[in-house]
């Protein structure tokens, strides 16, 4: 059996010595193994142990030990077999930051179901579009989800089991629906989990649709369960008295990351606030101010609301009570935000990079240096590296595609495929190498810096622009609160650089704004980069998981520009 590390209880870094580090790693797969029994069973021998400190929309506490978990998902996993899910069945799991996520994605993997998280901001139409293309048998939401999912009932032919976290304790008008709540009630504990392989499906995550339909990424028992173990022991630091808080919806890949897998197979508990509405930068910094909350991973947007200056004046009388590692993911991070952030609390923001494919591929890890705007460094059990069109490797400061080696040997803490698309898995193939559809150049330290995505990158006159570097330069303007840059036609150059820019409180657009917007990419990075057109705007289209959708403001462009 393969269990976790005993967390070490000082606080000095997993990672004292990066190559050191690369060249002893080593994870032990077993024949069988289910990280609901073997990692979570592991800590609930301790019957103290805290697994979750949870606070309610209200303020409400909860302190949840791996006990609880470790019993609940069994009632979890009783109930759902009573209700003829088995094996292999494929559950959507539609929950906002209730205790029940956990206990239902724990119970799905006891019987060997294959869980696919997805976000509450989910439309009927898309949860049709999910249900019918992975042929979902069981969907578990709460009330609001409910009424989603009953618009689109009729049209989901292979939808059988549906459950209710009844979070609003309304009567059910759908005798269909079974409540969750009231029927674990009659269950008992003594659920005997089957023995399951550790690469039997798993999970299914949705990829976020950046530049097309969303895919389905299937993962097994190793992948992800055991796999993060990379992401909790070396990047997000994780020791057994900590107190991890991961500011992401629970919808996404990045939930798995560093609200389930990362922190419990290291035995850290986790701080989850189960915040409806609107993000706010004060209340964010009021929880760290009050809570004993130790490591924090926060997507870049938040970080950057984090340090505008209404929060960075909030931060003067509401310092971080316990807070001593800091990391940022799902895109780069600006390096004037970690500068910021770094001069208000003295933390080092530590990026990392990886995909809803991966575990943790590179970061700035503990023990490096951080170089601001750099991915960093390839993580341990992983070859990554920057590589041509005919697959070979290129020497530093080229650019070329990010690539993770998969021969002669495929890396285990990776997808097992795209589902049922052996297309699109087979083209995510080059030579030895998987292609993450990411662009970047390696320095001559081998640090990754980050350019784009492969269809993001601007060809203007021959240059090769990426739109992160001007989108990090416009950061640097006081007025500027968000950008997305894009490629817009241009009969002389092909293509020009054109930034989609929402300005902060106190600003107006103006023609005067946009040019010193523009004098100062030119000056902060090179001259042929800026924006030749700055367009200001109120919001930037996104993804459900709020990533830019640079694709829909291209398409936006070309039909402005062309007519077609």
């Amino acid at each position: 059996m393969a269990t976790p590390e005993s967390g070490s209880q000082s606080k000095g870094p997993h990672m004292l010595d990066y190559e050191v580090e690369r060249m002893r790693f080593q994870i032990d797969v077993p024949e069988h193994f289910n990280f609901a029994v073997d990692v979570i069973g592991k800590w609930a021998r301790d019957p103290d142990k805290l697994a979750m400190l949870w606070v309610g929309p209200t303020g409400e506490e909860r302190r949840l030990t791996f006990e609880y978990f470790a019993m609940r998902s069994s009632q979890a996993a009783q109930l759902f077999t009573q209700q003829g899910i088995q094996k292999g069945d494929r559950i959507l799991v539609m929950l906002p930051r209730l205790t029940e996520w956990w206990e239902s994605i724990l119970g799905l993997m006891k019987i060997g179901a294959i869980a696919i998280p997805c976000t509450t901001l989910l439309t009927p139409g898309d949860i049709q579009y999910r249900a019918n293309i992975a042929e979902v048998q069981g969907i578990i939401t709460d009330s609001e989800g409910m009424l989603k999912v009953d618009q689109v009932r009729a049209d989901c032919s292979s939808l059988k089991h549906l459950v209710l976290v009844n979070d609003q304790n309304q009567a059910i008008a759908n005798a269909e629906w079974i409540d969750y709540r009231s029927a674990l009630e009659d269950v008992g504990f003594d659920y005997v989990a089957p023995e399951i392989r550790s690469d039997d499906p798993c999970l299914i995550y949705f990829t976020s649709g950046t530049v097309g339909y969303p895919k389905m990424v299937l993962h097994t028992h190793t992948s992800y369960p055991l796999g993060h173990t990379i992401t909790g022991k070396y990047w997000l630091d994780l020791h057994e008295d900590d107190l991890h808080w991961n500011v992401s919806e629970l919808g996404w890949a990045k939930a798995a990351w560093s609200n389930l897998f990362g922190p419990w197979v290291m035995g850290a508990a986790m701080f989850i606030q189960d915040a409806r509405g609107k993000f706010s930068a004060n209340e964010t910094l009021d929880m760290l101010h009050t809570y004993p909350i130790t490591t924090l991973c926060a997507p870049p947007t938040v970080y950057r609301m984090l340090v505008l200056d209404e929060p960075l004046a909030y931060l003067k009388t509401h310092k971080p009570k316990a807070l001593r590692h800091c990391v940022g993911a799902g895109e780069p991070l600006n390096p004037e935000v970690i500068r910021m952030w770094e001069q208000h609390t003295g933390l080092t923001i530590r990026d990392g990079y990886g995909q809803t494919e991966t575990v943790l591929l590179c970061a700035n890890f503990p023990s490096l240096q951080v170089k601001p705007g750099s991915m960093g460094k390839p993580s341990p059990g992983f070859d990554v590296s920057v590589i041509d069109h005919e697959g070979n490797e290129l020497p530093p400061m080229q650019e070329g595609d990010i690539a993770v080696r998969v021969k002669p040997e495929r890396p285990k803490w990776m997808f097992k495929e795209y589902w049922q698309n052996p297309e699109a898995t087979a083209a995510s193939i080059r030579g030895d190498w998987y292609i993450t559809g990411d662009r970047a150049y390696k320095d001559e330290d081998g640090y990754l810096w980050f350019v784009g995505r492969a269809d993001d990158v601007i060809i203007s006159a021959g240059y090769r622009i990426g739109p992160f570097e001007v989108e990090s330069a416009l950061k640097e303007h006081p007025a500027v609160v968000e950008s997305a840059v894009i490629a817009s036609p241009d009969a002389m150059r092909g293509e020009i650089v054109k930034a989609y820019v929402v300005l902060a409180p106190g600003y107006q657009p103006s023609p005067a704004l946009a040019t010193e917007m523009q004098d100062h990419v030119k000056r902060v990075t090179a001259p042929y980069k800026y924006p030749r057109e700055i367009e200001f705007v109120d919001s930037l289209p996104k993804t459900i998981s709020g990533k830019i959708r640079r694709i829909a403001l291209r398409e936006m462009e070309r039909q402005k520009k062309t007519g077609a």
